[in-house]
C-alpha cells in the first residue's frame, strides 16, 4: 500500500493513530471514543465477543470491557501505508502492545490493522478497523 494524497491529510491520519494509542496508554475513554465515527465497526477476532462490533457506543462499551481485563497495557503504532482519496482513506498500521492480565500474565501481541477512515467536519475518524493477529496473545 503506497502513501498517497495530501500531506496534510496524511499527517492528520498519523496523529489520529497517535491519539488512539495515547488514549489506550492513558486509559482515556473519552479521548479514545473521539477517534471513531458514529456508524463505525471494529473487528477484533482475537477477543471473544469482539469479533464484529458495530456502532460507536457499542465499540466504546466493548473497549471499556476489554480494558478492564488488563491492569497494564501499552500500545504503539507503525504506519505501513496511507491512501487518501478525498474524504476517505485506507490505512495499514502495525500495533505493538505489551500488557498484563488480571492473573498477572504478561502478553506481547503484535498485529496489523486495516482501516477505513472518513473525514467528518475536517476531522479524520475510524469508520472500520480490522485487526489481524501476527504474533502473541
Amino acid at each position: 500500500m503506497p502513501f498517497s494524497g495530501p500531506i496534510e491529510d496524511r499527517l492528520a491520519i498519523r496523529e489520529l493513530l497517535d491519539i488512539y494509542a495515547d488514549a489506550v496508554n492513558q486509559r482515556d475513554t473519552e479521548l479514545w471514543a473521539s477517534t471513531w465515527a458514529e456508524d463505525s465497526s471494529w473487528k477484533l477476532p482475537v477477543i471473544p465477543g469482539m469479533e464484529n462490533v458495530s456502532g460507536k457506543d457499542n465499540i466504546v462499551n466493548a473497549w471499556q470491557t476489554g480494558m478492564s481485563m488488563f491492569p497494564f497495557i501499552f500500545m504503539a503504532f507503525n504506519v505501513g501505508g496511507i491512501e487518501v482519496n478525498g474524504d476517505t482513506a485506507k490505512v495499514r498500521s502495525y500495533a505493538s502492545e505489551v500488557g498484563t492480565t488480571l492473573e498477572g500474565v504478561e502478553i506481547r501481541p503484535r498485529g496489523q490493522y486495516d482501516d477505513q477512515l472518513i473525514k467528518v467536519d475536517g476531522q479524520w475518524l475510524f469508520k472500520e478497523r480490522i485487526f489481524h493477529s501476527m504474533y502473541g496473545e
